[in-house]
């Protein structure tokens, strides 16, 4: 477990288990040097314990490097709630975590991830002021999803050469919160799309308001389109998904998208254009951070739309370096981090 800290470049790894409620949980913090850590509450099933620790010390970073390039007062962190198999009291398990999240006193903020809604941060919040994302605040999704389309479109310029999306093929793999908001926004620009979702009657709301092009999930990666969208779970980059890949551009508002670095370099060299998920994917986190601290819509509309004009630079920068985007994103994050570090430590 420390050489997983270690690994991932994690501060802090903390651990709840309620039996009365059935609480089992895991708070992951990457960093606090830029400010209180904030990132979303996972609420799925896992396989194994390990399983779960494993994601929340990968989000956590991702969290930390989304918050340094959105030039945000926070560090990055992850959470993951353990699904019970058995039956359980939903309000009493939030409240539970957010006992937990009161515990550490500041040090991370809770906000929404998969499986979460606005009512869990409600019931969250009625045991800690440590959360963000509640229902008087509202769901950061159509956020993200307004980051992500901008992406696309910055994405569809350097890559093709399109000034509008017009006729874009699009593959969107994942058609949940952040999925179908994408979805609906690419329609509205003209977009040709073609989707997958385990959930049946999202596949049927595509196809019958977006005229969306369904597909089998085990088939969405090797649809050949202009751009692949992954809104799911992430890893989807892997030894075995990228030698089924036929796209142009991935960009999408999964998070770890990539399973190793290497992948990214895989892309590089198959001519593919990749946008760094924790770029592309940040205006959820620009919405909860920023309501968090009273912002109004208006300014965080501008930071989210912001994301559109950083990946056209950093892909600008990838061009004429023939560096991988993803390494030069790393960098920049890395380096924004490094220096709050060494501004702390002499000050």
């Amino acid at each position: 477990m420390f050489e997983q800290m270690e690994n991932t470049g994690l501060e802090r790894l903390h651990f709840a288990s309620d039996p009365e409620s059935g609480l089992q949980a895991i708070i992951a913090i990457h960093s606090t040097i830029l400010g209180p850590a904030i990132g979303g509450c996972r609420f799925i099933e896992y396989d194994s314990d390990a399983d779960a620790i494993f994601d929340a010390c990968r989000l956590a970073r991702g969290m930390s490097y989304k918050a340094a390039l959105a030039d945000l007062p926070h560090g990055g962190a992850k959470s993951v709630i353990i699904k019970p198999r058995r039956p359980f009291d939903r309000q009493q398990l939030m409240q539970a975590f957010g006992r937990f999240v009161d515990n550490l006193g500041g040090a991370y903020i809770a906000a929404m991830d998969s499986g979460t809604q606005t009512s869990d941060m409600d019931a969250i919040r009625s045991s800690t002021r440590y959360v963000t994302c509640t229902s008087d605040i509202g769901d950061p999704s159509p956020f993200t999803a307004r980051g992500v389309v901008a992406g696309i479109q910055a994405a569809v310029a350097s890559k093709l050469g399109h000034d509008n999306l017009s006729g874009i093929s699009v593959a969107i793999q994942g058609l949940g919160h952040v999925g179908f908001a994408v979805a609906q926004q690419l329609h509205q620009l003209g977009a040709r799309l073609f989707v997958a979702d385990i959930d049946r009657s999202r596949m049927e709301a595509a196809v019958n308001q977006l005229d969306a092009i369904p597909v089998a999930c085990d088939e969405i990666l090797k649809v050949r389109v202009d751009v692949l969208c992954p809104c799911g779970l992430g890893a989807i980059i892997n030894d075995q998904s990228i030698q089924q890949l036929h796209c142009r551009i991935i960009a999408g508002s999964a998070n770890n998208q990539l399973l190793d670095e290497q992948h990214g370099e895989q892309l590089q060299q198959m001519g593919i254009l990749y946008a760094p998920d924790y770029l592309i994917n940040a205006g959820g986190l620009i919405f909860a951070a920023l309501q968090h601290t009273g912002h109004s819509h208006e300014a965080i509309d501008r930071k989210v739309c912001a994301i559109g004009t950083a990946l056209r630079q950093l892909f600008d920068m990838a061009e004429r370096s023939g560096t991988p985007t993803h390494r030069i994103a790393n960098q920049q994050a890395d380096a924004i981090i490094s220096e709050a570090r060494r501004l702390t430590s002499a000050a």
